[in-house]
């Protein structure tokens, strides 16, 4: 059975949504996606481009959800 390098992703990226729930998954399957497709264009390192993708989505999330918490106090103190 010859493997694609995107399926292996999805299914790596399936893997770790499942075993980090979705308290911690926020960003990461958008990202893997993006990160896998880009991966996979740029040299065939789809699982490498997923794993990147998740990483940065994550960071990205968290951040926005840092903002929106910073935007909420701020409102309330006025």
């Amino acid at each position: 059975m010859n493997a694609n390098p995107i399926r292996i992703a999805l299914i790596a990226t399936t893997l770790v949504l499942a075993t980090t729930g979705t308290a911690h998954a926020a960003g990461c399957l958008k990202g893997a996606v993006v990160g896998g497709v880009a991966g996979h264009y740029a040299g065939h390192h789809a699982v490498v481009g997923a794993v990147g993708g998740c990483i940065v989505g994550r960071h990205l999330a968290k951040q926005h959800a840092q903002q929106q918490t910073a935007q909420r106090q701020a409102a309330q103190t006025q």
